[in-house]
C-alpha cells in the first residue's frame, strides 16, 4: 500500500485459498490490514503450524493469477519514482512481500527500481536498508518505520494503508504524507539534508 493498491485481489486471493481449504480466511479483514508477514495472518486465523508451508506455497502459486491483474498503482507513485530518478537517485523497493510476486507488480506496472527485496518486516528491513546505503525509507505502516529506525534513516509515512497519522508517527516516522502526491515537493525541499547514494 506504499506504491500500490493490491487491495481487491489480495482480498479474492485469500477468499479463494479459504475455500480452497474450507477455512474462513476473512479475506475483507486480511486486504484491510496489509502490513504483517503471511505466515503471522495465517497464524492468526487459526492455520495450523504443520500446515503454515503448504497454506504459504499455495497463496503464493495463487497470486500472479489472482492478484497481479488486479492492482493499480496508487495516486503519485509514477510520480514520485521519476522525482527520485530526475535527482540522480536509487530506487530501492524492501517489501514483506514474496520477492518474485513483488518483482512481477513492479513489471505489471511498468516501474524501474534499482533493486527490490521482499519478505522483510519491520527490524528486519534495516539490513537491506543499511546494505544498499539508503537515506530516505518511504512506507505506509508502522512495521516500516521500525525498519526506518533501525537503520538509522529517515522514515517517510503515507496514510494510504491501514495506519493513521498518529500511528506512524508514534512508530517513529518524521514526517507523514497523506499520499506518495506530496513526495515530489518533500524531496525538493530536503534534499540537501542527507546524501543519497548516486547510481
Amino acid at each position: 500500500m506504499t506504491l500500490i493498491d493490491p487491495r481487491p485481489g489480495m482480498a479474492a486471493l485469500m477468499d479463494t485459498l479459504g475455500a480452497e481449504v474450507g477455512m474462513d480466511l476473512q479475506g475483507e479483514r486480511f486486504a484491510a490490514n496489509l502490513g504483517p508477514p503471511l505466515d503471522m495472518v495465517l497464524r492468526e486465523r487459526g492455520v495450523p503450524e504443520d500446515r503454515l508451508d503448504e497454506f504459504v506455497a499455495r497463496f503464493r502459486a495463487l497470486y500472479p493469477e489472482v492478484v497481479i491483474p488486479a492492482t493499480v498503482a496508487l495516486p503519485g507513485a509514477a510520480e514520485a519514482l521519476a522525482a527520485i530518478r530526475r535527482d540522480g537517485d536509487r530506487i530501492l523497493v524492501v517489501t514483506g512481500k514474496y520477492g518474485p510476486n513483488a518483482q512481477l507488480h513492479v513489471n505489471a506496472l511498468g516501474f524501474e527500481v534499482d533493486h527490490l527485496v521482499g519478505e522483510l518486516w519491520a527490524a528486519g528491513k534495516a539490513q537491506a536498508l543499511v546494505e544498499q546505503g539508503a537515506a530516505v525509507y518511504v512506507g505506509d505502516h508502522r512495521g516500516d518505520m521500525v525498519g526506518a529506525l533501525a537503520a538509522g534513516v529517515v522514515g517517510i509515512g503515507v496514510t494510504t494503508g491501514p495506519c493513521s497519522r498518529a500511528d506512524l508517527l508514534d512508530a517513529g516516522a518524521e514526517v507523514v504524507l497523506g499520499s506518495l502526491r506530496e513526495l515530489p515537493a518533500w524531496l525538493s525541499a530536503n534534499i540537501g539534508r542527507f546524501t543519497l547514494h548516486r547510481s
